[in-house]
């Protein structure tokens, strides 16, 4: 009998403002809510879902009281997860880098000089470090 593995169904993101955060990686990544998860509910928006449209991993967003933000590169509060997010080239990833800074991350450290490895690594608005580079 083979054996059967779990499948890896999304990424979950602790943040103190749940709707705020996931409205920033939809905005980002251009993806669109779960059915039902489109409007805010009065009750609050303690979990949310994110769709990748090519299907695969999604994102979800969970909502906690507090959440002390990473202090990367420092170690007092380590990243413990990042994303890495991809783009063709040089002129999209600086486009792409300015429209998540406008969305309300902030640059951590600019490697675009690295002619191997070019990349950003940002914060998004709750504090969790990402990765943009061209892969």
């Amino acid at each position: 009998m083979p054996q059967t593995f779990p499948t890896l169904v999304q990424v979950v993101l602790d943040t103190t403002d749940a709707r705020a955060l996931a409205e920033f990686y939809r905005e980002l990544l251009g993806w669109s809510y779960a059915p039902g998860h489109e409007q805010t509910d009065p009750a609050g928006d303690d979990w949310l879902n994110l769709r990748n449209p090519a299907g695969g991993v999604g994102l979800a967003f969970q909502q906690v009281d507090s959440l002390p933000p990473s202090t990367w590169p420092g170690t007092e509060r380590p990243q413990q997860l990042h994303l890495d997010l991809t783009l063709p080239d040089l002129a999209t990833l600086e486009t792409q880098r300015e429209r998540a800074v406008v969305l309300g991350a902030r640059v951590l450290l600019d490697r675009t000089d690295d002619p191997d490895d070019p990349l950003y690594v940002l914060a998004d608005p709750a504090g969790h470090p990402f990765c943009l580079f061209v892969g």
